[in-house]
């Protein structure tokens, strides 16, 4: 029989002074030894928590540093706690570790190489600024490991790092740790996606706080729920495939006595700007984001665009255009996102590696292609250009897209100029999504977060040149070192865009300009001809 911490505080309550207080009396003698006791309530659902992988997460102040570095000293030998600024992680270490836990004690605290040694435990900070910054901990073994602020770390830092959650000592407890409040930005999104069935109102199976779900990898790469740990299968080499387990805590600052109690701090986040309220006061994952100054397209007018989603295109409306962003090989997916009108379809993603060449690219993309649709495929590096070429031999109007190259084309408004055409396609879904414009926003897109993540992450800047101001995009190579990926799916979206019949461009309505009969395919010699 399992009892929840809740049972224990109703249990509680049924007590009357004289029994409360010899219930007090065994409480302190049963922890008089330890270094560290959690506070009542999710703390401690947080620190016996049976998760492999656990957020404990909400509201600022609910002592989720605390929570960490007690789990470090009391119940780990090799622990790794995580700041994405390692100046950040020093004063973490100095505040929690040293000052709290050891009342200012620096003995076995080493500040140079941020460790500290008592015995046979370790305990290791560090930071993580840059994406490359990963590879530091490469193949350094640790059982507990924990990111601090986990909504500053790239889902691709976060995934790497926990590889190396392990111990050699039999019966030592391997875990990992997220804490941190609701993303306030775009790039932090992946978190509300990895921990979805808690923190993803349009999730399909949603999940109770500190209820254990199961998960494993499929063969496509793609994250997959199971029932239990498993065996789920079997590895090439005949091992098991055992699902690991996840699950989110909310954390609550009128749980925290330490800040709750004199009410000082609660009246700091009362002040605090409603983005930033809605995010660190009630710790809601659904708040506004807070978007960077220089941010190319607002993320509330991406959010608004997901709403006026639906499941079905508008009647008598053909797919006007595909965009397609091409992977072969490699950890990234190939991407197509078709359009009809101003609807967009879910994304259809295929794992790099299944798309090695560009006859396999081409090959989706006539399957999925319908009505005479334009597909505008990158050729940006080389990638794209051999599956253009195939789907050009084969009669699809299709036209590439070089995002580098020099864009001729002004603003609406006609005052400002692009640097590049990746400029020019990006402010242009800026500019069709503006809800000031004549009528609103058309633009209906799937609600997808890691679409909403990658069409808000690019900023811009504007320049001077002797003819007027030019408008620069971040360029998508410094955007990648950022994100700790290639924002694929926005790139795929800005491309069907960019080009292929729009409303306002159609004269007496849409029109279908072909049939949807699979049509003659060559991938091969001009004579080599068959049927799909």
């Amino acid at each position: 029989m399992t009892i929840s911490f809740d049972d224990v505080l109703d249990r509680l309550s049924g007590l009357n002074p004289a029994q409360l207080a010899e219930v007090e009396k065994e409480v302190m003698k049963a922890t008089g030894e330890m270094l560290w006791v959690p506070n009542p309530g999710p703390q401690t659902e947080a620190y016996y928590c049976e998760a492999d992988e656990l957020f404990y997460g909400g509201q600022a102040g609910g002592g989720k540093s605390a929570l960490i570095n007690g789990l470090a000293v009391m119940n780990h030998e090799r622990s790794l706690i995580l700041r994405r600024i390692r100046e950040d992680a020093k004063k973490l270490a100095e505040a929690e570790l040293i000052g709290r836990l050891f009342d200012g004690s620096r003995d076995g605290w080493n500040g140079s190489d941020l460790v500290w040694r008592y015995g046979k435990k370790l305990i290791q900070y560090g930071g993580c600024e840059m994406e490359v910054d990963k590879q530091r901990y490469k193949g350094d073994p640790h059982d507990l490991i924990c990111f601090d602020e986990v909504t500053d770390f790239s889902e691709t830092q976060f995934e790497f790092i926990t590889i190396w959650n392990r111990s050699a000592t039999k019966g030592q407890r391997c875990r990992v740790v997220a804490t941190g409040n609701p993303p306030t930005s775009a790039t932090g999104l992946w978190v509300i996606r990895r921990w979805g069935a808690w923190l993803d109102p349009n999730h399909p199976n949603p999940a109770n706080p500190g209820e254990l779900r199961w998960y494993i990898r499929n063969e496509q790469g793609e994250e997959v729920e199971v029932n239990g740990r498993g065996p789920h299968g079997y590895a090439p080499e005949g091992s098991p495939i055992e699902a690991k387990s996840r699950t989110f805590i909310p954390a609550r600052l009128s749980d925290n006595p330490d800040l709750f109690a004199d009410g000082e701090y609660s009246r700091t986040l009362n002040l605090l700007p409603k983005a930033l309220r809605d995010a660190y006061r009630d710790g809601r994952f659904q708040a506004s984001l807070e978007d960077d100054p220089y941010q190319c397209i607002p993320t509330a007018w991406v959010q608004a665009a997901m709403q006026r989603w639906t499941p079905q295109p508008p009647i008598n409306v053909p797919m006007c255009a595909i965009g397609v962003d091409v992977a072969q090989g490699g950890s990234d997916n190939t991407v197509l996102s078709p359009r009809h009108g101003s609807w967009f379809a879910i994304l259809i993603k295929v794992p790099g590696k299944d798309t090695p060449g560009g006859t396999d690219v081409a090959g989706i993309v006539i399957s999925k292609r319908r009505d005479g649709a334009k597909v505008i495929i990158d050729i940006g590096g080389g990638w794209g250009g051999d599956a253009y070429a195939h789907l050009r031999e084969n009669g699809v109007d299709a036209v590439s897209f070089m995002g580098i190259k020099p864009s001729v084309r002004r603003t609406q408004d006609k005052k400002l100029k692009f640097y590049n055409i990746r400029t020019e396609a990006y402010w242009s879904f800026r500019e069709a999504l503006n809800p000031d414009q004549p009528g609103g926003s058309q633009i209906a897109l799937p609600n997808d977060q890691a679409l909403l993540s990658d069409l808000t992450a690019p900023t811009y800047v504007v320049k001077r040149a002797h003819d007027g101001g030019v408008i620069h995009l971040e360029p998508k190579e410094k955007l990648k070192a950022r994100l700790g990926r290639s924002p694929d799916d926005g790139d795929s979206v800005v491309m069907s865009w960019f080009d292929g019949e729009k409303q306002f461009n159609v004269r007496g309505g849409y029109r279908v300009r072909s049939s949807n009969a699979a049509p003659t395919v060559n991938l091969g010699h001009s004579k080599m001809k068959r049927k799909r």
